[in-house]
């Protein structure tokens, strides 16, 4: 049995459960840090008792996969908000270069996420002042990197820019960046250096132009300079690395995937959150797991069925405009679902098409098909998080031993992206009368019983149509929200062998 240590970005179900639930269905054992180790929504970890328990469970360890930013700042989202110097941080991380001295056969995935540029003006994910002066950091951030690139002819709108936002509150902001940046740039040497055996540095909430982009070029010519592009991946993804390692990790070997699009132009199509075209997105998230695109279906591990926008992604829908649109073909698409099932293959859907949430035709389509089959699903937040977490799914398909464990996983995932993004958030929404996307407040008692009156009846409904009948039992705990806002549903279940009254 291999043996996981998981230091996580966050609490969220999708970064914390679902690795566990993905090691689970294979036989391995994926142990996770205690609660004060971990961080709060924006409340910092205590790095302190992290580094203890890792210490601690490393001597009997196979396998690390650790966010950087858990580590090293208390966080994903604490790492953009606290004023942790650059030396502090960098201590820190020396613990992953002790460990591996001390335990050489351990084998250390890492992953940092490259920070964000906000399109909100999230004053919880980000410094408070983001909240103010949100759209004008965005501005100076495509300023700069269009400066960058393209030279004094985007001068004088850097210069405009930069004087609509307080010369204090730019420096810090500038500052955060600057320090993770160069923690990431030491752990590019740790790869260097053999302590890590691979190195994830992703984007997250990207854009063609802006100071991710920029950070992204710096440190891919550093790794040009170390030579260490066969143990890395720099691309756009955050939330779904510690699966996409996960997968790398208990299944070493390299597997060719068949890509199937919902439409024919779908490698084409254009995303929200990301810096390029689905198909290289595609290509990005299939390398970091381990994975190849296949030559053909016939000698594919499995297949990845892609839902893209007709050409690119939208906020709302239904949209007629640029998702659901003649550029592809939702119907044939199942088709070739159902017939890749009914050949055999493995079949993992990555749902692209609406960020933050399935599409309600294509899952009203795919209610003819035998939904329990499936060797993953995925459609929540960005489509990076999507493809990262229906790969993970995908390759690990053949180390399925415990079928109960793969049942939870996808019916946690079906529960979450379908039902609760998908149908029921916006349900709570109106019946709430759209409360801040921040910070509930006192709406949040309202909002979780409104959860447990709305989620397990179709949870329930899913499992009895789809999953009944195959020596499986389920168990409903009581939704409830992750963070006092609705982004961020908990869907709590369980599923175990039925006992035989026979026996």
């Amino acid at each position: 049995m291999t043996r996981v240590l998981l230091v996580p970005p966050d609490t969220r179900p999708p970064t914390l459960d679902l690795p566990a639930q993905l090691g689970r269905m294979t036989g391995a054992e994926v142990r996770v840090p205690p609660a004060a180790a971990l961080p709060d929504f924006f409340t910092p970890g205590d790095t302190g008792v992290l580094a203890a328990w890792l210490r601690a469970g490393a001597a009997d360890a196979d396998v690390l996969v650790v966010c950087l930013e858990t580590l090293c700042l208390g966080g994903m989202i604490p790492a953009r908000r606290v004023s942790e110097p650059l030396a502090g941080a960098l201590e820190r991380l020396a613990l992953l270069r002790e460990l591996k001295a001390a335990h050489p056969a351990l084998r250390i995935y890492a992953f940092g996420v490259i920070v964000r540029v906000a399109h909100d003006n999230d004053p919880h994910e980000e410094k408070a002042y983001y909240g103010q002066w949100g759209r004008e950091l965005r501005a100076y951030s495509t300023a700069f990197d269009r400066h960058a690139r393209h030279g004094e002819a985007e001068r004088a709108a850097l210069d405009a820019a930069r004087a609509a936002v307080p010369a204090e509150i730019l420096a810090d902001w500038v500052g955060t960046r600057e320090r993770n940046r160069s923690l990431h740039l030491a752990a590019l040497d740790l790869l260097a250096g053999g302590v890590l055996s691979h190195l994830c540095l992703t984007l997250d909430d990207t854009t063609p132009y802006g100071l991710a982009a920029f950070d992204r070029r710096l440190l891919e010519a550093r790794a040009d300079a170390l030579g260490v592009w066969d143990r890395l991946d720099v691309y756009p993804g955050a939330d779904e690395v510690p699966c996409a390692l996960l997968a790398r990790a208990l299944h070493p070997e390299e597997v060719p995937v068949w890509v199937r699009f919902s439409g024919l132009g779908g490698a084409g199509a254009e995303l929200l959150y990301e810096d390029r075209p689905a198909g290289e997105l595609v290509r990005a998230h299939l390398r970091a797991a381990g994975c190849r695109l296949a030559d053909c279906v016939q000698e594919a591990a499995f297949v990845l069925a892609v839902n893209t926008p007709g050409t690119r992604q939208a906020h709302r829908q239904p949209d007629f405009a640029t998702v659901d649109t003649p550029h592809r073909h939702l119907p044939a698409f199942v088709d070739a679902l159902r017939a890749d099932l009914r050949a055999g293959r493995a079949v993992s859907v990555a749902d692209i098409a609406y960020p933050n949430g399935a599409e309600g035709r294509l899952w009203t389509l795919m209610g003819g098909l035998p939904l329990a089959d499936l060797a993953g699903f995925s459609a929540w937040n960005t489509a990076g998080n999507t493809l990262g977490s229906a790969v993970a799914f995908g390759k690990l398909a053949p180390l399925v031993t415990d079928r109960a464990a793969h049942a939870e996983a996808l019916l946690a995932r079906i529960a979450d992206d379908v039902l609760y993004q998908g149908e029921v958030r916006s349900l709570v929404r109106e019946r709430l009368g759209s409360p801040s996307p921040f910070d509930l407040g006192e709406q949040r008692a309202d909002a979780e019983a409104a959860l447990r009156e709305l989620l397990p009846p179709r949870v329930q409904a899913v499992w009895d149509a789809h999953f009944a009948g195959r020596g499986l039992t389920l168990e409903l705990g009581e939704p409830h929200l992750a963070w006092p806002r609705l982004f961020t549903g908990v869907v709590p279940l369980w599923v175990t062998e039925a006992v035989s009254s026979g026996s």
